[in-house]
């Protein structure tokens, strides 16, 4: 309870954990939401319910409720403390493995880092949804999810990046795609270069490669999220050309991907972004 009260006053929302590692379950006046709450936790924000229930959704800063009659049984039987990232305006990249801590050193910016029982949670200042396996052995926990609390962590809290919101974004349904070409170029940027030199371009166009050749799995995804990624750097300033793209092409085609598919993604990643 000490690190709970101590996190709420830092404006961090907290509620406890039992064996386990998972949140303490309903009360019987909430069981099956028969309090008119939110079983299924689709929608934003506690119950009336002064018992810790529906998961991330008990989280508070109010010491009150923290200390409450109610809640404090809870907190003798609990093993931990986990928070409410999205509450606190974070999010938290769950790394559960090194080589996901390594992808993760290849591709996001350095950001407060707290290492966990297999891994790290990597922590940025920004909201998104939540999402799991997102890639191998990488989870996204931020609106409407818990992260279990283990301690500051070192490093300076970075923003949100484009390179992580992008993980989280399904390929468009197939009935969205575009008519196919072997490539479709950007054509008329017109925003400022943010790169000023050309090895930036160059390093990120050679990182979005090797991201598609590592993929293991979910191939489709992996070139889409790329591709989301590459524009959503470089896609509004007319950088790309077609050897850019064509570089991407062949490193998708190279694990599978047909022309066409690949055409489909690098349509629907500019839909995305309005480009």
């Amino acid at each position: 309870m000490r690190t709970a009260l101590h996190l709420a006053e830092a404006g961090v929302p907290v509620l406890p954990l039992r064996r386990g590692k998972v949140p303490f379950g309903n009360c019987r006046s909430c069981k099956d939401g028969a309090c008119g709450g939110r079983p299924n936790m689709k929608t934003a924000g506690p119950c009336r319910c002064p018992a810790p229930c529906h998961a991330w959704a008990a989280a508070t800063t109010d010491p009150h409720v923290l200390t409450s009659p109610v809640w404090a049984p809870v907190w003798r039987e609990a093993v931990a403390v986990a928070y409410h990232p999205g509450g606190a305006g974070l999010t938290v990249v769950d790394l559960d493995n090194a080589a996901a801590i390594a992808w993760a050193r290849e591709t996001l910016p350095a950001t407060r880092t707290v290492p966990t029982t297999r891994g790290e949670h990597w922590i940025y200042r920004g909201t998104m949804p939540s999402s799991n396996a997102v890639r191998p052995g990488v989870d996204i926990k931020s609106l409407m999810a818990y992260a279990r609390w283990l301690r500051p962590g070192t490093g300076a809290t970075a923003a949100l990046p484009d390179a992580v919101r992008t993980l989280a974004v399904k390929e468009p349904s197939p009935a969205r795609r575009a008519p196919q070409t072997l490539t479709v170029p950007l054509t008329g940027g017109q925003g400022e270069c943010p790169h000023r030199m050309p090895t930036y371009l160059d390093r990120g166009i050679a990182m979005a490669e090797q991201r598609i050749t590592e993929a293991r799995s979910t191939v489709h995804a992996t070139v889409y999220r790329t591709f989301l990624a590459v524009l959503s750097t470089h896609g509004r300033c007319g950088c790309l050309t077609d050897a850019h793209v064509s570089r991407l092409f062949t490193a998708a085609q190279a694990k599978g991907e047909s022309p066409r598919h690949c055409t489909d993604a690098w349509t629907n990643a500019r839909t995305t972004l309005g480009l």
